[in-house]
């Protein structure tokens, strides 16, 4: 039986692709921003090609990953159009009911003695 030592073939290049590789995986597998119970792959080709002769063979190595993907992100808008300048205007809300307002969205102005929270809509495309 023919003993081929891998972290020696090619010159060491498949192990250094392979430390390369299994660097990439670990390092998405503590990304929080991918999911965590994702599978990673490592799959490593070793392709051989021979003359006619059969005396000689030309090998390539090639290594490749599968990552998680990232996470997406999700939020929601609320639209309408501003009655009086007709522009339209957009408010982000996450796990609160449209058009409920959150204390991040109140401002407040005074009238008199009292203070009265008004919501700030946002023209789209403004933070």
């Amino acid at each position: 039986m023919l003993h081929v030592d891998l972290s020696q073939l090619a010159g060491g290049t498949l192990q250094e692709k392979f430390d390369r590789e299994i660097t990439r995986v670990i390092d998405n597998m503590q990304d929080p921003n991918t999911p965590f119970g994702e599978k990673r792959k490592i799959t490593i080709n070793i392709s051989f090609v021979q003359n006619e002769m059969r005396d000689d063979a030309k090998i390539e190595i090639s290594l490749n990953s599968k990552l998680a993907g990232v996470i997406s992100a999700k939020t929601n808008f609320a639209m309408g159009k501003d009655l009086k300048s007709g522009e339209v205007v957009v408010n982000e809300y996450g796990k609160q009911i449209p058009g409920q307002m959150s204390f991040s969205d109140l401002g407040q102005k005074e009238e008199g003695n009292k203070v009265t929270p008004i919501q700030q809509p946002r023209k789209l495309g403004t933070n």
